[in-house]
């Protein structure tokens, strides 16, 4: 039996062919990739070669770009349910509240899978896993949501939820589906690529796991053992295809690619036609030219990033502080050189929070990074529970890796001087991820969002050097 495996991961809501970040040897350069009605063409020639096919959604579907945060993530499901997946499950899903996220998942017509997402009573939110039927074949599939929805994540994500990182139940869910007679099993993970390899490695029976949340584009399988772990980059401007070839449920040959959705593949009409409808009262956005940019903008590097640049430096100018935070959020397609527009304004920060302000002591600041910088390149994959370094801007920062939790950060200047432990700095930023609500001296909100902020920088800004804010140097 020849069975062909289909995966998306990390689409947040692009909807449409858009902006991607790609190389030519140490050159950044932009091509149009993605798009549903392009996905859906390359699915479909994919099914029809073999009806033996498999879909499946890593999740950070449901939000991610204006249209759908302002519809909590409502407008997506006559997309989805066009698809056919199989299964999916979640992280910036949750972005709307729990409640939502399950009202959602009774209009799709496929399950959402976890094992580590409870209710206060204990019991599972979602069903931890499905089995499928294909021919004499049977393939269990166990989902497990991102770890860190009530962790790191703003308060309304986890409300009446409690999460794990689905380490301590994942060998009984393997044992029950292996009793149930399975043949092949798969995982479905949005805990992240350097999680989900210690998932794998720690856990025997795993066949397939279907990696999301870090936007890795894994051109090549990762084998472990008898396992495999693939992801495909974000935004869907990749498909992954996993091909395998079974003689007598005993795996033969297998094959993977990462296909990327450019321009080559045909739109399909139907789908693209509600994508258009769902995004027609949005078209002045993507016509009003709010600023320029003599460089490309995006967030795709784990240190820095030009993209935050314009955000922050925004936030700085409007609140009229000396340094200023957000998250190191992973999504959001790139701003080619040129003209910026309205929209891509929003696809920055969909969500367009308010600006805040707060005053934290040198030592706090000290703090606050170290602790974000251990979630980030801790060397325990299951204590990694972030997206990027966190985005500053004022202070610039000399840090080793490689050191241990509470050690990395060499030196802190504030100007040319170093950041004073017992000074007070009042700093900006935006939502809790930029700075965590356990850090409330004189916290107040400013009545301009973050859109907003950036469309009244870039006008009176025209001339803003992008490229002259790196923060983090590793020493």
């Amino acid at each position: 039996m020849k069975l062909d495996i289909l995966f998306l991961n990390d689409v947040h809501a692009y909807l449409e062919p858009h902006n991607e970040l790609f190389y030519s040897g140490n050159k950044e350069i932009i091509e149009i990739a993605g798009g549903y009605s392009r996905l859906f063409t390359k699915i479909e020639n994919i099914r029809a070669h073999n009806p033996n096919t498999l879909l499946f959604d890593g999740g950070d579907t449901f939000h991610g770009t204006l249209p759908i945060v302002e519809s909590k993530g409502e407008a997506m499901i006559p997309i989805l349910n066009k698809f056919n997946f199989s299964a999916m499950t979640a992280h910036w899903d949750f972005g709307y509240g729990p409640e939502q996220l399950k009202k959602l998942a009774s209009q799709i017509t496929y399950p959402i899978l976890a094992i580590n997402i409870y209710n206060e009573d204990d019991s599972l939110f979602f069903k931890p896993y499905i089995i499928i039927k294909i021919e004499n074949f049977r393939i269990a599939v166990i989902g497990i949501c991102s770890n860190i929805i009530d962790k790191t994540m703003p308060d309304r994500f986890s409300e009446g939820i409690r999460v794990t990182d689905g380490s301590d139940e994942l060998p009984n869910y393997i044992e029950e589906v292996k009793n149930a007679e399975v043949d092949f099993i798969i995982l479905l993970s949005h805990n992240g690529f350097p999680q989900d390899v210690e998932l794998v490695k720690n856990n025997s029976g795993i066949d397939l796991c279907l990696s999301a949340h870090t936007h890795n584009r894994i051109y090549n399988p990762v084998k472990i053992e008898n396992s495999i772990v693939v992801q495909c980059g974000c935004h869907g401007s990749f498909l992954g295809h996993i091909q395998f070839e079974f003689d007598e449920k005993i795996i033969a040959a297998g094959d993977y690619k990462l296909i990327k959705i450019d321009e080559s593949i045909e739109k399909n009409i139907e789908i693209e036609k509600i994508i258009k409808n769902t995004l027609s009262p949005y078209k002045y956005l993507n016509e009003n030219i709010v600023g320029k940019t003599p460089i490309i903008l995006h967030r795709y590097n784990t240190l820095n990033s030009s993209m935050d640049n314009l955000l922050l430096a925004s936030i700085k100018y409007i609140t009229q502080t000396e340094i200023a935070f957000s998250n190191g959020w992973r999504y959001g397609a790139p701003i080619a050189a040129g003209n910026i527009t309205e929209m891509e304004l929003y696809n920055i920060i969909p969500m367009n929070p308010p600006l805040e302000t707060v005053e934290l002591t040198g030592s706090e600041i000290i703090e606050m990074l170290e602790e974000n910088l251990e979630r980030t390149f801790s060397s325990r994959p299951m204590q990694q529970m972030g997206g990027y370094v966190k985005r500053c801007l004022g202070i610039t920062i000399n840090m080793r890796i490689e050191n241990p939790e509470g050690s990395r950060i060499q030196e802190i200047y504030f100007g040319n001087n170093h950041l004073e432990n017992n000074r007070i700095y009042k700093v900006s930023f935006v939502t809790s991820q930029g700075v965590p609500k356990k850090y409330d001296r004189e916290r107040r909100k400013i009545e301009i969002k973050a859109v907003e902020a950036m469309k009244i920088f870039l006008k009176e800004n025209p001339d803003f050097d992008f490229s002259d804010y790196n923060v983090f140097y590793l020493v």
